[in-house]
């Protein structure tokens, strides 16, 4: 089940990653919340060292701690 947040507007997001390789040949994971659940890339839990803060709009985003 994916790590779910619902804002202050009651609108519920769902935490996912995608993995992009870096012109350096690194690969880095990218955390994003959407509306819906994308098969394979949602995520359980907020990943260590990062928080959940929700922006003016109403967008969750991670911070880190």
């Amino acid at each position: 089940m994916a790590y779910s947040f619902k804002n202050s507007k009651g609108k519920e997001y769902f935490l996912h990653v995608t993995k992009v390789k870096r012109a350096s040949g690194k690969e880095t994971e990218l955390y994003f919340f959407s509306p819906d659940i994308r098969k394979g890339q949602e995520v359980e839990k907020v990943p260590e060292g990062k928080k959940v803060i929700e922006l003016d709009s109403g967008l969750p985003v991670l911070k880190k701690k």
